[in-house]
């Protein structure tokens, strides 16, 4: 079994892509993958986005409404989760593609739009939004970001069981897809290239799957 921990911006084009690709991964490849994409919302990639906007850094308006923005649509994901897996993904697909490709402006309206295109209760989603278990759920991912050291996004973490790998893989800034495609091969020349190449950093969880986490 593989798993693939995928941590993102909820309103990024790139992480848009790379979701995608794993999408397709899953769909095509024979082995069971398992995946999970966490929105990653820190001082670090709020940052990070600031510059890739050329916001001014005294502007403190456009910061805290970039921020304010991308943390409602990581809360507006982890409630449309509440409803289904599937459901949260298209809504988490859905306002990156709205956002980043067709700019249009993050707003509460846009999320539940989405959320009824997606088949799900918008009451309930209204109420999940809104509740104290949401936000302590966004903080428990958080945790695991720093517990595992992910300070960028898109960055993935990946296992792979089916070989004799007893660690798992940190692929930061993972804007293609070549080397978290080359961690899900079995092979014992791609095993041995990962135990050159990687720099060994211990990390534990009970949340993710124990073990040791190599950096790329």
């Amino acid at each position: 079994m593989i798993e693939i921990y995928l941590f993102v911006n909820p309103l990024g084009g790139i992480c848009l892509n790379v979701e995608k690709d794993i999408l397709k991964l899953v769909e095509t490849e024979n082995k069971k993958i398992q995946f999970r994409f966490i929105p990653l919302v820190n001082m670090q990639t709020i940052n990070h986005l600031i510059k890739l906007f050329e916001i001014p850094t005294h502007d403190i308006e456009q910061r805290n409404q970039l921020f304010e923005d991308i943390y409602s649509a990581a809360l507006d994901y982890k409630a449309a989760q509440l409803q289904g897996k599937k459901k949260g993904r298209h809504l988490l697909l859905g306002l990156q593609q709205a956002v980043a490709v067709d700019n249009i402006p993050y707003s509460s309206e846009l999320a539940e739009k989405l959320v009824v295109e997606a088949g799900g209760d918008l009451d309930m989603f209204k109420a999940d939004r809104q509740s104290e278990f949401v936000k302590e759920s966004f903080q428990t991912d958080q945790q695991i970001a720093r517990e595992m050291g992910i300070v960028k996004h898109p960055s993935a973490v990946v296992y792979n069981y089916t070989c004799d790998r007893d660690f798992g893989v940190l692929v930061e800034d993972c804007d293609s897809m070549d080397e978290i495609k080359r961690l899900c091969e079995t092979s014992e020349d791609t095993l041995q290239y990962f135990h050159e190449k990687f720099e060994l950093n211990h990390y534990e969880d009970s949340r993710v799957p124990h073990g040791h986490l190599h950096l790329l």
